[in-house]
């Protein structure tokens, strides 16, 4: 019984683990709601992102699991407005980030989300391999991870003759070490 006590006593927790990965303390957040009131994509949002920060200072087993299976993490488009707007200046965008990655890692994604992943995955996927953004790349592994082949086929005509939309990608010179960042991100388990 003591064993267990001090295996929990030394377990990190939600708060430290986004305070390692971060920087963020979150404890310093004291619930004013500007991160939430200054939101574009609040309307998008299962929880709001000082809900977000509230869970993350909770930080038990099931704040947890309702964090790393929301939709929200998925839905911040990252414009770091909640940074911005915060009087404790607390990287808000950081977290999302964060939380982000942990339940990527942790396959705790929304089923919600299932596209917001798939085109997450098609857009590492690209960089990685051409170096940079490559959008027909992006569009290809995103509709197959997806499944999605016909939503926005329409679109793509006019893309074409606009010159948005390429067949051929450009392919940087640095892309090895691109990739080479990717497989040390690999290594240290960041991705």
């Amino acid at each position: 019984m003591e064993q267990n006590a001090a295996k929990a006593a030394q377990a990190p927790t939600l708060g430290w683990s986004v305070l390692e990965a971060t920087g963020v303390d979150v404890a310093q957040c004291y619930q004013c709601g500007k991160c939430t009131a200054g939101c574009p994509m609040a309307r998008y949002m299962d929880l709001m992102p000082h809900q977000v920060m509230r869970l993350v200072q909770i930080g038990d087993a099931a704040a947890e699991e309702k964090l790393l299976g929301c939709a929200t993490l998925w839905s911040c488009a990252g414009c770091l407005t909640c940074t911005q707007r915060c009087p404790k200046e607390l990287d808000a965008a950081a977290v999302m980030d964060a939380l982000r990655q942990m339940a990527y890692d942790r396959k705790k994604t929304s089923p919600k989300q299932k596209k917001v992943l798939a085109f997450h995955e098609a857009f590492l996927k690209t960089v990685e391999s051409d170096g940079r953004m490559s959008e027909f790349a992006l569009v290809r592994r995103y509709k197959m991870a997806s499944m999605d082949f016909i939503s926005d086929v329409a679109l793509a005509p006019a893309m074409f003759a606009r010159g948005k939309l390429k067949f051929a990608g450009h392919k940087t010179a640095g892309r090895k070490e691109v990739q080479k960042i990717f497989a040390a991100c690999r290594k240290r388990g960041d991705r």
